[in-house]
């Protein structure tokens, strides 16, 4: 005789509503530290690029003044005013003007006048320089000096110059000005503060003509021919 089985209700596979809840917690709970990993990567590589930033501005200035303050050449300016002879380096407080020469193949080559100084641009204080070229221009024409933006957010900016002192004792000092000489400073020390808060050591530069200043005519034909065309000096 067949025997009926009496089946109880069949078991469905699945998740129960805890074993849900406990895995969408988990799954909260680990976005939130992933997110939170990846904010604090992000802050670090911020950092990491403001610090490079920093350190390439300083990188950057004290190379330039490396570049061409330490060749700055001892020089008399026979040619801007005829009845006036002015000598090529002049140091203030804040601004200072010397004489060095780009290479020929730079886009500005020859002697060039750096004038250097702090200058308000609105809200802000830079380090600005202006090159003009340091020889006489062709007749009928003027030079048109090129500015250019050293350095952004200056909060200060002060230079002195170590040499032989004006009282003629002959000794040498650090003084806070180089006008009206007839040569150049042993050193020059340059002192930069910025608005960022990054601390800038101070520079000594050392000049590696620091006398012996010379005119424009004791140049030879330099002076003659960078004013003159390529077709002339050929």
């Amino acid at each position: 005789m067949r025997q009926n089985r009496i089946r109880g209700p069949r078991r469905q596979s699945g998740f129960t509503l805890i074993e849900v809840l406990i895995a969408m917690t988990l799954l909260s709970i680990m976005v939130v530290l992933l997110f939170a990993s990846l904010r604090i990567c992000a802050q670090s590589w911020e950092q990491g690029e403001n610090k490079i930033t920093e350190v390439n501005e300083v990188a950057v200035v004290y190379n330039f003044f490396q570049r061409h303050l330490v060749p700055a050449i001892p020089l008399w300016d026979d040619f801007t005013k005829k009845d006036e002879r002015t000598f090529s380096f002049q140091g203030k407080k804040q601004s200072l003007q010397f004489v060095s020469s780009f290479p020929a193949s730079a886009g500005r080559s020859g002697m060039q006048l750096f004038s250097i100084e702090q200058q308000q641009d609105d809200d802000d204080q830079l380090i600005k320089v202006t090159l003009t070229p340091f020889f006489p221009a062709i007749e009928g024409e003027e030079w048109h000096p090129e500015e250019v933006v050293l350095l952004k957010h200056v909060r200060d900016f002060s230079l002195s110059y170590y040499g032989v002192a004006d009282d003629g004792g002959g000794e040498n000092s650090w003084q806070d000005e180089w006008l009206e000489k007839e040569s150049q400073p042993l050193l020059v020390k340059i002192s930069i503060d910025t608005d960022n808060g990054v601390f800038w050591p101070e520079m000594i530069i050392a000049l590696k003509i620091a006398d012996g200043a010379i005119g424009t005519d004791d140049l030879g034909d330099t002076a003659v021919d960078e004013s003159e065309p390529a077709e002339e000096r050929n």
